[in-house]
């Protein structure tokens, strides 16, 4: 759908005008100018902060203001939000539960207020004030924030401390929905050993490092990929030199992912027991065979169940499952099926994400052979898991929201209390750098005074990696210790 805007801060405001404007139309376009589908924006600031937006839709005319005591960027952003979500819900009766926020970590900003001494109520009159968010969207955050207090006392502490991110990027197959580095483990086997060289590296460099400058590890996690996807051996060779670079005094998890069922294997447990690591991930996505083949995994349900009891024989104590909600073709029949069998099966965790159409997905380039639900039976289907979760004793600890994700909705992580990952509270919340280290790893560095994030992208391909994983090594450690440097 078209939309233009005249305007004289027309570059200055049209992604977030779009941003809002995609939370009600899918494929929107905001040009500069005049036309069909007509925003004019009248924006006032002296003292405070007054934004009067007029729309045009369909030839009705709709107009809001709303103001603003300061006259920050952030004040006329604010405004300038509440006023389209008031139209644009008159128009089309999409009730949005976020309001205004478009941002990827809405718990932040309850934690912000939080360490402020503010109670739930004074936080939540704020959040609806500035942002629009429904008091539902503003319990579940009080819930999560609250669970992860409770699992990292010390969350507010660890700004001096690191925790490591370890990508692989190797899969059986590469999903329809994912844009993460995942390159078929058949195509590129080839590429594993120089891989793993260049792993190793950046493993035994960047925990020099950090003991010789006494900063700790919080938390270890596995990812990609599918770690899982390279041999046992392969993998052995890799927790070795993790556990004999690292410190690991502090280290309080360590996390693999062995999220595809169709890498897990006696061999590779075994490896797991070795390291004494029980927390994995073994990830369904659907327990619905047709669903599995439309997006690209070559694995069944029942595989997956089998994988899941064979992980359990070998003393993996805490496995989370992940869901997506919004698959091609599936209603809240598929769905009721998914929660049936997860509850027979007992995870730890369960992270249940709401489908994204992302940019570069398979999915994303040919929507028409993806076909999904409509947003109010999404919305229904996320309504089920949610009173799933609570009548399992599951309890929200961490929640992220993406772009073109459907319904607006989000995805939050499920655990059985006492059982919430910690590396997934501690990047989400941002409260200290993660390092990221391996093929298409991101790197976020905080600092630890002025909470400035800078993030650091190693190469996504095999290939450009092992040409340059030397080079992105020693850039990385530069601007470590240039942020460590400041804060001595």
């Amino acid at each position: 759908m078209k939309f233009y805007l005249q305007n004289e801060q027309f570059e200055a405001i049209q992604l977030y005008i779009k941003n809002i404007i995609n939370l009600y139309f899918e494929e929107s376009y905001l040009f500069e100018g005049t036309g069909d589908n007509q925003i004019d924006v009248v924006i006032t600031q002296a003292q405070d902060t007054t934004v009067t937006t007029t729309v045009t839709i369909d030839n009705k005319t709709y107009q809001q203001t709303a103001q603003r005591n300061g006259h920050t960027k952030r004040d006329m952003k604010q405004a300038l939000g509440q006023t389209l979500i008031e139209i644009l819900t008159e128009h089309t009766g999409i009730i949005q539960s976020w309001g205004t926020l478009t941002g990827i970590r809405p718990t932040k900003l309850y934690h912000k207020y939080y360490k402020q001494g503010l109670s739930h109520d004074e936080i939540s009159a704020i959040l609806s004030s500035d942002y629009l968010i429904a008091q539902e969207k503003l319990d579940l955050m009080r819930d999560i924030v609250q669970t992860q207090r409770q699992a990292i006392p010390d969350l507010y502490q660890l700004q001096d401390e690191v925790s490591i991110y370890i990508g692989i990027p190797f899969c059986p197959t590469k999903c329809a929905y994912c844009t993460f580095p995942a390159y078929a483990i058949r195509v590129f086997k080839d590429q594993v050993p120089e891989f793993l060289v260049g792993l190793i590296y950046e493993i035994k460099h960047t925990a020099k490092w950090l003991k010789e400058n006494n900063i700790k590890v919080t938390s270890i996690y596995f990812g990609g990929g599918t770690p899982t996807s390279i041999t046992a051996q392969d993998l052995a060779l890799l927790l070795e030199t993790v556990y004999t670079s690292f410190d690991m005094t502090h280290v309080r998890e360590v996390t693999v992912e062995a999220g595809r069922p169709d890498t897990i294997d006696v061999d590779t447990l075994n490896v797991l027991n070795q390291y004494k690591i029980d927390r994995i991930s073994i990830n369904p996505q659907s327990f619905t065979d047709r669903t599995l083949k439309a997006i690209g995994r070559h694995h069944s349900v029942q595989e997956t169940i089998d994988k899941f009891k064979l992980s359990r024989e070998h003393q993996m104590n805490n496995i989370n499952m992940d869901l997506i909600i919004g698959l091609p073709n599936e209603t809240r029949t598929e769905v009721a099926h998914s929660l049936q069998e997860t509850e027979k099966l007992n995870p730890e965790s369960l992270t249940v994400h709401t489908l994204s159409f992302k940019t570069a997905s398979e999915m994303t380039r040919n929507k028409d052979k993806y076909p999904v639900a409509p947003r109010d039976e999404i919305v229904h289907m996320m309504n089920m898991t949610r009173e799933f979760a609570r009548e399992q004793n599951y309890i929200p600890y961490y929640l992220y929201r993406q772009k073109n994700i459907l319904g607006n909705l989000e995805n939050i992580g499920y655990s059985k209390p006492n059982e919430a990952s910690l590396y997934n509270i501690l990047i989400m919340e941002e409260v200290q750098s993660i390092i990221g280290l391996g093929c298409g790893a991101s790197s976020k560095l905080i600092h630890p005074k002025t909470g400035k994030i800078e993030n650091f992208l190693n190469p996504k391909d095999p290939k450009s990696y092992n040409q340059s994983y030397e080079s992105y090594t020693e850039r990385k450690i530069e601007k470590l210790a240039a942020i460590y440097r400041e804060t001595e």
